[in-house]
C-alpha cells in the first residue's frame, strides 16, 4: 500500500480545534495525505467539515474516529470532581456533567461510509472485525492507531490495511488501548518491535518536527511520517491565541503525559492545572473530558494558558507560525537531503 500522495508526509488528526478545513486542505495541496478529525464532532458536525474540505481540495483524505471506551468508576470521578472544583470556582464556572458516551461513534461511521473517505483510522481502540469488513465493502481503506506489537497484532487480525505507530514522544492522547499505563516506548523501538510481528506498512508518529526527524522514521521502514505538532502554530489550524502563544513563547520548559484533562493519558505543556492535578484523575474517559470541558473553555477565553490541555510532543520547541505548505515541504526536502 502507498499512500495516495506525493510526499511521505501526513497530517496528524487533532481533535477539539486545531484541525480545520483549512489545513487538511493546505496540507493536501502540498503533496501531503491531510487528516480531519472527526472526535468531538456531532455526526452533522463531521458531514459539513468533510464536505468544507473537499470545497477547498481535490484531493483524497481521510477521517479519524475514536473508538468507545468503557466507562469509568463514578466514585473516582466525583473524588476527582471535589479536587478540581476550586479551579472551576476560580474561573467563575460550573463544572461540566460527566457523562460517558460513544462519541456517536454509528453515526459518524455513517456519514463516513455515505461521503465515500479515502482512508478512516481509528484511534483509543481497534475497531471490530465486522465494523472493519463493513468499511471494506464500501471501498474505504482502514488504519489503526497503535502503541505496541501487541496491539499491531490484533489490528492485524481485524483486518486493517495499516498502522499508525504511535511513540511516546506524540503530542495530545496516547492511543494505547492493550495497556492503559503511560506510554514510554519510543518510536524507534516500537517501529522494530512491530516490524518484527507484521507486515502491515506503516506510518510512524511521534515526536517529528524535522526533515532529520523523518528521515529516521521512513529509515525504519515506514511509509510515511505523521505530524502534529509541528502545524499547531500554522495560520490554518484553529489552535486557540493563548495555545499558540504559549508554543511560541516558549512559556513553558517541559510536557508531562497526565490524565488530568480527559482521564486518558496525554502528553502536553506542563502548565499549572497539570502539575497540580496530574496523579489525581481517574481513568475515565470521555468522562473527565466532558468535567474539565467548562474549565478549559472559559479560561481560553480569558487568555489564560495556565488551565487547558496544551498538547504537544517532545520536541514542540521547534514549532513556527509558517504556513502548512511551507512546513510540509520543509519536512519534507529536510527528509530527502537526510537520506543516504
Amino acid at each position: 500500500m502507498d499512500l495516495p500522495s506525493d510526499l511521505p508526509i501526513v497530517q496528524a488528526p487533532m481533535a477539539g480545534g486545531p484541525s480545520t478545513p483549512a489545513l487538511t486542505a493546505a496540507v493536501s495541496e502540498a503533496g501531503g495525505f491531510g487528516f480531519l478529525a472527526g472526535g468531538y464532532l456531532t455526526a452533522e458536525g463531521l458531514r459539513e467539515v468533510i464536505a468544507a474540505t473537499r470545497s477547498l481540495t481535490g484531493a483524497r483524505f481521510g477521517v479519524n474516529l475514536f473508538v468507545p471506551s468503557a466507562p469509568g468508576d463514578p466514585a473516582e470521578v466525583d473524588a476527582y470532581a471535589s479536587a478540581i472544583r476550586p479551579d472551576a470556582e476560580r474561573l467563575g464556572v460550573e463544572l461540566g456533567t460527566p457523562l460517558w458516551d460513544d462519541d456517536a461513534f454509528e453515526a459518524k461511521l455513517e456519514v463516513v461510509e455515505l461521503t465515500a473517505i479515502h482512508l478512516l483510522s481509528f484511534t483509543f481502540g481497534c475497531a471490530p472485525t465486522e465494523v472493519v469488513d463493513r468499511l471494506h465493502r464500501a471501498g474505504i481503506l482502514v488504519a489503526v492507531t497503535v502503541t505496541s506489537a501487541a496491539e499491531g497484532r490484533l489490528a492485524g487480525e481485524s483486518g486493517a490495511d495499516l498502522l499508525v505507530v504511535q511513540g511516546t514522544e506524540a503530542g495530545g492522547h496516547q492511543a494505547s488501548f492493550l495497556d492503559l499505563s503511560p506510554n514510554h516506548r519510543t518510536l524507534l523501538s516500537t517501529l522494530a518491535e512491530i516490524h518484527d510481528t507484521t507486515h502491515l506498512p506503516v506510518i510512524g508518529a511521534g515526536g517529528i518536527m524535522t526533515g532529520g526527524d523523518a528521515a529516521a522514521v521512513l529509515r525504519a521502514g515506514a511509509i510515511g511520517v505523521a505530524i502534529g505538532t509541528a502545524l499547531l502554530c500554522a495560520p490554518e489550524a484553529g489552535t486557540s491565541r493563548p495555545y499558540r502563544q504559549a508554543l511560541l513563547d516558549h512559556r513553558y520548559t517541559n510536557t508531562i503525559v497526565t490524565r488530568a484533562y480527559s482521564g486518558r493519558y496525554a502528553r502536553g505543556l506542563a502548565n499549572r492545572f497539570a502539575l497540580d492535578h496530574d496523579g489525581q484523575a481517574p481513568e475515565a474517559y470521555p468522562e473527565i473530558h466532558h468535567l474539565t470541558r467548562p474549565l478549559r473553555v472559559a479560561a481560553t477565553r480569558a487568555g489564560d494558558p495556565e488551565v487547558p490541555n496544551l498538547w504537544a510532543g517532545t520536541n514542540w520547541r521547534n514549532v513556527t507560525a509558517d504556513p502548512a505548505a511551507t512546513i510540509i515541504r520543509r519536512i519534507a526536502e529536510g527528509a530527502k537531503a537526510s537520506s543516504p
